[in-house]
């Protein structure tokens, strides 16, 4: 059993519909469609697919070794070939005596590093730890991109309602200055605390964030040990931190066994737990231990995030749907969509195998998406009516964080009927006769049914969260991590590596050569062209 031989087994489901499986002897469906654990609960039971396809997609994963793989992630073997590198993010949510026998000597380093941040955190939360005015701090600054980034944003916002610690935080990302003048015109010097995530500290975007922010401190501060006392670092290269002003008992470690889309995790974590408080990062981690225990020892049949990963590969290499939407009915849950477009995209958008032969299937989806009822009044009327399919997943919580009851009803109502809808949809027929019944004309009718009809059989997921935890939030970050790996295994390509951003950052660097004067090697015309109309505007 192996990948090509998907489209002849989905034969079948290619003319079937998604609601005929709900009837006959099908009354159990949704109990056997479904599992829950680590508070979620996921029904995947609207998913175009029999037993007997299932069946064959164990089958597939037994063929992909994928029990053998996931023992050899969480033992910290090298499954970052082109790297060399493990891949052993899950180990800093583990506890002390696993930390141990994975990771060895490392262990106490790591250890030392997690007590280092916990210290951090208090000492600034109870005001031990003061700004340079002798003020207690009001606001943290993160600064990151990429992996440096996304897991603290999604963080942030889903953990809103544990902001405990009196601490706002802000996250700079975006090299566009106006980005970075917008937030720096909100804080206040005297009581602003940052945070500089870069793991090489040579990241051009991250570096040029920093300085920004740096001359922003130096000129409205009074203080001359503003940098020294208000600045700390997360990267390897103490040196090149040091010598941008951070004092090096301010700079916590990463390591190379952690990539920057799974860092959220380690001291990339920083500014997160700063605001949420200790007790809280930890409750985190907690719920994404859970999850990892579950996929470790829960046999594929009841396993989360293995059922997530084959459905998805069903959907993108048997039905051959190109795009996955994320729909997050919850307003915490906003920046999730952006979130796994970088997990999913970065890790599984390549062509090329393990062994560095050109792939003979597709692999990641285009996902996207944004709040479930946003999304309603945008981008689904695409999925409603247009020829593609896209698969869905919603995500909703059952009690709401809010203290409106009828809204958060409401909320969950759309995210229920959107996954009947795009599974059902309506056919002509039916929008002929509930024309007829309101009393509409015949010749109204003949014009307007046809712009009525939906096409439906859209398959969906949909996850339900107890209530918006830290630990729930662990759980579901790390169900999608686990997710976006085994289809790695499957699709036998490094889910760890990601070149193809660098390619991006090299040609940046020579563009900006060529504006300063630089001999042009590689660009083309049209953008030599691009930089001359720049520079005759500047």
């Amino acid at each position: 059993m192996d990948i090509s031989s998907l489209p002849e087994l989905s034969k079948a489901a290619q003319s079937r519909s998604i609601l005929s499986l709900f009837s006959g002897n099908n009354n159990n469906r949704v109990e056997n469609y479904s599992t829950s654990t680590a508070g979620l609960y996921l029904d995947f039971s609207k998913q175009n697919i029999t037993n007997q396809e299932l069946s064959q997609l164990f089958e597939l994963a037994k063929t992909s070794k994928l029990a053998e793989k996931i023992k050899a992630q969480f033992s910290g073997d090298i499954i970052n070939n082109t790297e060399k590198r493990a891949v052993l993010h899950s180990v800093l949510r583990a506890p002390t005596d696993i930390k141990h026998k994975i990771l060895g000597a490392q262990a106490d380093e790591v250890i030392a590093t997690e007590q280092h941040m916990a210290e951090i955190v208090d000492d600034i939360s109870s005001g031990k730890l003061r700004a340079a005015s002798g003020e207690k701090f009001t606001d943290v600054i993160a600064i990151g991109i990429g992996g440096s980034y996304y897991g603290i944003k999604v963080a942030l916002s889903a953990l809103t309602s544990f902001h405990t610690t009196g601490l706002k935080a802000h996250v700079i990302a975006n090299v566009d200055g106006a980005a970075v003048e917008e937030k720096l015109a909100k804080l206040n010097v005297a009581t602003t605390l940052v945070v500089v995530i870069s793991k090489t500290f040579t990241t051009q975007e991250t570096l040029l964030n920093a300085l920004a922010v740096k001359n922003w401190m130096l000129s409205q501060s009074t203080e001359s040990d503003v940098i020294e006392k208000q600045w700390f670092a997360v990267s390897t290269n103490i040196a090149k931190a040091t010598e941008f002003g951070v004092l090096e008992k301010n700079i916590l470690p990463m390591w190379d066994w952690v990539g920057g889309r799974f860092s959220l995790w380690s001291a990339v974590g920083l500014p997160l737990a700063l605001v949420i408080g200790n007790e809280n990062f930890n409750k985190l981690k907690q719920g994404a231990y859970e999850m990892d225990q579950h996929f470790q020892n829960t046999p594929f049949e009841q396993n989360m995030p293995v059922l997530m990963a084959l459905l998805g590969i069903w959907n993108r290499n048997a039905l051959q749907y190109s795009s996955l939407a994320i729909l997050p009915y919850d307003h915490s849950l906003r920046a999730l969509p952006g979130y796994l477009q970088q997990t999913d995209m970065e890790s599984n958008g390549k062509s090329v195998s393990n062994a560095g032969e050109k792939l003979t299937w597709r692999t990641a989806p285009t996902v996207f998406g944004q709040e479930g009822t946003n999304g309603q009044h945008a981008f689904m009327q695409l999925m409603h009516q247009s020829d593609d399919i896209i698969p869905t997943d919603f995500i909703v919580c059952l009690k709401g964080s809010s203290s409106l009851p009828e809204h958060h009803q409401v909320l969950v109502a759309n995210c229920f009927a959107q996954s009947e809808a795009l599974m059902r949809g309506k056919t002509f027929f039916e929008v002929e006769s509930e024309m007829l019944a309101l009393g509409v004309s015949r010749e109204e009718i003949a014009r307007l049914a046809a712009h009525k009809t939906m096409k439906g059989n859209t398959p969906s997921n949909t996850l339900l969260l107890e209530v918006m935890t830290p630990e729930n939030l662990g759980a579901l970050l790390a169900l999608y991590e686990h997710k976006i790996f085994v289809q790695g295994v499957i699709w036998q390509l490094n889910s760890f590596d990601q070149w193809g951003v660098e390619l991006g950052k090299q040609l940046g660097n020579s563009v900006l050569k060529v504006m300063n004067g630089g001999k042009n090697c590689v660009l083309s015309a049209s953008s030599l062209s691009l930089i001359k109309r720049f520079q005759g505007l500047k």
